[in-house]
């Protein structure tokens, strides 16, 4: 009985110690993403297309780097249509982009210089 007691103690000591490392795992985690979207910038596009009826705009873009996406071309909502009323394909601009509600919102879109 007294292996069983050792071994007892020894998986109670292996577990203790892993449990709380797994939550500062997942905490670190979280704070690097929540540091990467506070470190978001603007991303170097083209405007392929611009659909005012249905507020979307299709960018062939760079990295955008604080989302980890690399460089294509797709639709993006526009978070106000009104950001999309001066724009027309063939445009170079610089954007910013976020995911929100399972979609990529542009919430701002500017010429690029």
């Amino acid at each position: 009985m007294s292996n069983f007691k050792q071994f007892l103690s020894i998986s109670a000591f292996a577990l203790g110690i892993s449990l709380p490392m797994s939550g500062f795992a997942q905490a670190t985690t979280e704070s690097t993403k929540a540091e990467a979207s506070q470190h978001a910038s603007l991303t170097e596009g083209e405007v392929k297309k611009v659909d005012l009826d249905n507020d979307k705009v299709t960018i062939k873009h760079g990295d955008i780097r604080h989302l980890d996406m690399p460089g294509m071309t797709m639709v993006f909502t526009a978070k106000d249509k009104n950001l999309l009323t001066n724009l027309k394909p063939g445009d170079k601009v610089k954007f910013m982009v976020i995911h929100e509600g399972g979609k990529m919102m542009v919430t701002d879109i500017q010429p690029a210089r």
